[in-house]
């Protein structure tokens, strides 16, 4: 690893990889900042550049920035407009919205560029050293345990619901989960649902429903609600840039944790940042206690550092499986992995051995990435904050261009547009009923691949036996329903106490 660690130093360190770094991490935190395109559309565009390159380290170093770049940059429209940039960043909403609605932007921006930053710092340094061990640990991961993952998400939406709003969540993750059976099935290439529409074959787009649930309703919540409007964001002067020592504290726990958690989710194939991010915020909200947990969801600091650090180092992770084993884990990586194919390059085992200069030239550059992007990242957001200090009557209509651009970039149709404003009226009906959209997102995001690894599992199996006959399997399970029953017995628990108190006064 010494040997490789070198090689690796000498082929990130030359000055072309170091502009490759630096340019693909201004493209991404400036892609990512933009609702709806996404590290893979840009991604895509960038290919043939990255190929014109004819170094393949160079290449994959220069596409490599532009992912982690985008992640990183896209927490910035996730806090200031409650936007999502990318999928990744929608749980950054949850906290980092309100707290720029508190007018303090600055310092939601800070801690997310800190958390950011430590997630995939410690992600490199976990890819560094446990690539080739995580390789053979992702590969025991089949049908069966991917949907004991998906049941494992889908258990934790007690973590996005409110006091007394589990059932409001229940029925928001059903709803989920109702339109992730939207366009073609797992068992039969048979549309369902579609109502006879060839643009709902292929399903409703992820970034469409985010948008819908999130940015949409906030720009006719801004319209509907003058009041509102007038009080968000402050004035013009940007203050508490900094987070306090108390602050700070509280968040390296939360860092360390989901630095890991993140990793280690990011490793497997098909779970990726946003599953991360998703399950990283619902750790820290199940365990905090008292104040802390009423805090998530109304500017808590632990709800906006455990995504942020999440979904960067899953985003590390996802690199495992594709440089070790040739599988891509996300969409992303996909089209890395084609990239690399039209390179000449193949990916697996094998690579760290015939071209270590590529393996190791990669990791190395996501530690000067991952420092590019802070030393970018840091000193703009006193202007960066400054959106919020734009004129409502015109962020409004900023708000909703971005939004509906987003939605047809991202599919390149109008009907996008229709479902868009359809779910986004939608939205603002639930959020003035007071129901938590976010259990919708889980439910959307985990609904497709529940179906399609219980069907595949059903299948190879025929029946349920994969549920006794995998032990990794029936243990994810048993971790699922600790995590629904946990959240009841600890407010029984709360309710029994704070009655024994009232006796006893």
């Amino acid at each position: 690893m010494l040997e490789g660690i070198l090689i690796g130093l000498e082929a990130a360190f030359s000055i072309q990889n170091i502009l490759m770094v630096v340019a693909g991490c201004l493209i991404g935190t400036f892609i990512g900042m933009l609702p709806g395109l996404g590290p893979m559309s840009i991604i895509a565009i960038m290919i043939p550049v990255a190929i014109s390159l004819g170094d393949p380290a160079a290449a994959l170093i220069l596409l490599a920035g532009v992912y982690y770049g985008a992640i990183f940059g896209g927490s910035t429209s996730s806090i200031l407009l409650n936007a999502p940039g990318v999928a990744g960043t929608v749980a950054t909403s949850f906290d980092g919205y309100p707290m720029a609605r508190k007018g303090q932007a600055g310092k939601a921006l800070t801690i997310a560029a800190v958390a950011s930053f430590a997630g995939g710092t410690i992600g490199a340094i976990l890819l560094m050293i446990f690539a080739p061990a995580l390789s053979s640990v992702a590969l025991l991961f089949h049908s069966a345990e991917y949907f004991a993952l998906m049941v494992v998400g889908l258990s934790a939406i007690a973590a996005f619901a409110g006091t007394g709003q589990v059932a409001k969540a229940l029925m928001m993750t059903i709803l989920g989960l109702i339109l992730a059976t939207v366009g073609e099935g797992a068992l039969f290439n048979m549309p369902r649902f579609t109502m006879g529409m060839m643009d709902l074959q292929s399903g409703i787009s992820f970034i469409t429903l985010a948008m819908a649930m999130f940015a949409l309703p906030e720009a006719l919540f801004l319209v509907l609600n003058p009041a509102r409007s007038a009080g968000q964001g402050g004035s013009g002067k940007i203050e508490n840039l900094r987070f306090s020592r108390e602050e700070g504290k509280a968040m390296l726990p939360v860092i360390g944790r989901q630095s890991f958690q993140g990793f280690f989710i990011g490793v497997l194939p098909g779970a990726g940042a946003t599953i991360a991010s998703f399950l990283g915020y619902a750790v820290e909200r199940n365990i905090a206690k008292g104040d802390e947990q009423a805090e998530f969801g109304h500017g808590s600091v632990k709800g906006l550092a455990a995504p942020e650090t999440a979904n960067n180092a899953a985003c590390t992770g996802s690199f495992v499986p594709l440089l070790t084993l040739g599988i891509p884990g996300s969409g992303t990586t996909a089209i890395l992995l084609g990239a690399l194919i039209a390179l000449n390059v193949t990916p697996g085992p094998r690579l760290m051995v015939d071209t270590p200069e590529i393996f190791w030239a990669v990791i190395i550059s996501m530690f000067i990435g991952n420092l590019v992007l802070l030393i970018l990242n840091l000193p703009l957001i006193p202007y960066i904050a400054k959106i919020l200090a734009i004129p409502r009557n015109y962020l409004i209509p900023f708000i909703l261009f971005f939004t509906l651009m987003g939605a047809y970039i991202g599919q390149n149709n109008a009907t996008e547009l229709l479902i868009l404003v359809g779910l986004g009226v939608m939205a603002t009906i639930f959020r003035f009923a007071d129901y938590p959209l976010a259990p919708l997102l889980i439910g959307f995001i985990l609904g497709t691949m529940l179906e399609d690894n219980f069907a595949r599992a059903m299948q190879l199996y025929r029946g349920l036996d994969f549920i006794f006959e995998r032990p990794m399997t029936a243990g994810l399970l048993f971790l699922a329903a600790v995590l629904v029953v946990l959240p009841s017995y600890r407010a029984r628990r709360a309710r029994r106490r704070a009655q024994g108190v009232a006796d006893g006064d």
